[in-house]
């Protein structure tokens, strides 16, 4: 396996990975289903976005892509997604650590990410890869203005000591 940068040549495909609306939906908000791919190509061009792919030999796998915020010198990880035939085999698991060490590797002290509250399979595909929830607090306030109070996770242990 290889976490490399993404190329746009992938779009198309990574853009036919959500099998429905609410998959798109819980993978990255879109409102449009089935996913644009010269959508996904845009994500990876933002300037504050790093766009990542695992391979396995010649064939993508994965994708996700880090946020960088250097001015409140936070990383978020965003818009993972496995491939429909790959999941349930730990490759989501492997992207997020490989996202996660480039992530402190960048020298960041906060990392994050946030997962709809009802994609419960990535919910414990991060959890299985070290990640716990932020404190109530902290949920609340970065979910002022969201589309849905969204499960905010970081690397590390329990903040609630409740192992949820």
């Amino acid at each position: 396996m290889q976490l490399l940068p993404f190329t746009t040549v992938h779009a198309a495909t990574v853009a036919g990975w959500p099998a429905s609306a609410e998959e798109a939906v819980m993978w990255c908000g879109a409102k449009e289903f089935p996913v644009d791919e010269r959508t996904v190509a845009g994500w990876a061009q933002a300037e504050d976005v790093t766009a990542r792919m695992l391979l396995e030999g010649e064939r993508i796998v994965a994708y996700g892509e880090l946020w960088f915020d250097a001015e409140e010198d936070e990383v978020e990880l965003a818009r993972i997604i496995v491939a429909p035939w790959a999941r349930g085999t730990g490759l989501g698991r492997l992207l997020v650590a490989g996202l996660l060490k480039e992530a402190l590797a960048a020298g960041h002290t906060d990392v994050f990410m946030r997962v709809h509250p009802a994609n419960e399979r990535a919910l414990a595909c991060y959890r299985a890869a070290g990640f716990v929830p932020v404190d109530r607090e902290s949920a609340a306030l970065w979910n002022v203005g969201q589309p849905v109070d969204y499960a905010w996770l970081r690397p590390g242990r329990d903040p609630e000591g409740d192992g949820r």
